[in-house]
């Protein structure tokens, strides 16, 4: 049987794979297991995206933490970073967020985090996954009368996030033209409120969800429109934001696209300018861009490369005391400030390091160069993802298209842990060059692989 959790949390289509009853198995087992130290009734928080299907998961979810005798706090529609940031200025003892970020609104999923808002570790999430499938020899001993827990609804908690990201990264953005694209999710009132809040006078897209439109061409995955936004509104900058607002990427004022590399490289800089960069080093993935290494060794900073996933980032960054690190995508951890990736506080960060620069967008990203790089995906069936990564055809081709590269580019071919698809992701210096070497991998996965 395959694992439940994936890299980030639960995920599937709603209603489908991501049943209610398996959102009241999972808060009942999410209470069991992050509520067995405390003195007092455990109490967790429930935020959620703007999905159709999150009120059903929510009710589902919240039930069934309540069945295991912990009260529930509803926060409503919330970003992710936010769900983490007050289960830990509050001590709560866990907070859960239903949202399948990036993805289609016919996905969703449930991610938790812990009392002090990091995500679970593997081996907690195992413990979860244990007690679920055990979950008919738990319920026959679940509390009854005065111990069952309680749900009441915290619509306070928009602001409370709010004014946490004002005291942690305010910066004066009067006199700004601001384009912001909240994916039609969690960052849809949010956002906008807080860049007019602090001077800017901002270009709002992608703020009127409905349940159906959350990611719909628009967000962080589909920057067409902002781009376009951004030059026709003559804006210094565009946001864009994901469906839970947990990552962020950018267009600068010609309405060309700064991705979660060249974010890092800005704000890293900026830090180390102002002896803020915890040990000159910043954390990214095997799937940040050649460029991102040629910056910092140009200017003095160290690369840690971790296996992709923000919790692997998150994970070294705690183990050696580093203070920045991310993903390509724009899911970037400023630890002095958040537990988890947070897109706003993201933009915040960059809009502060241009303040303090004196630069704009344009000229600040000049600082890195990114190579060439193709990104394509082939759709497999989950259980063959394995199958794929051993397939002989598939590692020659590999081997015989590393060798053409010669050292002045790079092939990655990966799983992906939240969907079912094998990301295909090739950099070299010629462009035309490297599409026709990911065409034909994905071909010989499609061929071979039928979904």
């Amino acid at each position: 049987m395959a694992r439940l959790f994936g890299t980030d949390g639960v995920r599937g289509i709603a209603n489908r794979e991501l049943t209610p009853d398996l959102a009241y198995r999972l808060g009942y087992a999410g209470a069991k297991v992050l509520a067995v130290n405390t003195d007092k009734k455990p109490t967790i928080l429930i935020g959620m995206d703007t999905r159709i299907s999150c009120p059903m998961l929510e009710a589902a979810l919240a039930a069934g933490i309540c069945s295991a005798g912990a009260d529930v706090l509803l926060c409503g529609v919330l970003p992710t970073p936010g769900i983490a940031y007050l289960a830990s200025k509050y001590k709560y003892d866990a907070g859960v967020m239903i949202s399948a970020s990036h993805n289609s609104f016919e996905y969703n999923g449930i991610k938790f985090f812990s009392g002090n808002g990091f995500k679970l570790s593997d081996e907690i999430e195992d413990e979860i996954e244990r007690t679920v499938n055990e979950y008919d020899i738990y319920s026959q001993s679940r509390p009854v009368g005065e111990e069952v827990g309680t749900a009441v609804k915290r619509p306070e908690s928009g602001h409370q996030y709010i004014e946490h990201l004002k005291r942690r990264m305010s910066v004066d953005l009067t006199g700004m033209r601001i384009a912001i694209d909240c994916a039609n999710g969690a960052a849809s009132e949010i956002a906008p409120s807080l860049f007019e809040d602090l001077g800017a006078t901002v270009i709002a897209i992608g703020n009127q969800p409905n349940g159906l439109n959350i990611n719909k061409n628009c967000g962080s995955t589909h920057l067409e429109v902002l781009s376009q936004l951004v030059v026709t509104e003559k804006c210094d900058i565009g946001l864009a934001f994901d469906g839970d607002a947990d990552r962020f990427l950018a267009i600068d004022g010609s309405g060309n696209l700064v991705d979660g590399d060249a974010i890092m490289s800005i704000i890293a800089m900026d830090m180390k300018e102002n002896g803020e960069l915890k040990y000159d080093t910043i954390v990214v993935t095997v799937m940040s861009n050649l460029g991102l290494d040629i910056m910092a060794n140009e200017n003095g900073i160290v690369l840690e490369k971790t296996k992709v996933g923000d919790r692997y980032v998150l994970e070294k960054m705690l183990e050696k005391g580093y203070n920045i690190g991310g993903e390509q995508s724009g899911h970037v951890i400023l630890l002095d400030h958040a537990t988890t990736g947070d897109g706003i506080l993201t933009a915040l960060a960059l809009l502060k390091a241009l303040y303090r620069r004196g630069q704009s967008l344009v000229e600040a990203s000049e600082i890195i160069h990114i190579l060439p790089q193709v990104l394509l995906s082939a759709k497999v069936k989950n259980e063959d993802k394995a199958k794929v990564m051993e397939f002989d055809l598939l590692k020659s081709t590999i081997e015989k298209y590393e060798s053409q590269l010669n050292g002045k580019g790079r092939i990655l071919v990966r799983a992906s842990g939240t969907e079912p698809i094998i990301r295909v992701m090739i950099e070299g210096e010629n462009e035309e060059e490297i599409s026709l070497m990911a065409r034909d991998l994905v071909a010989i996965i499609q061929k071979n692989f039928i979904v």
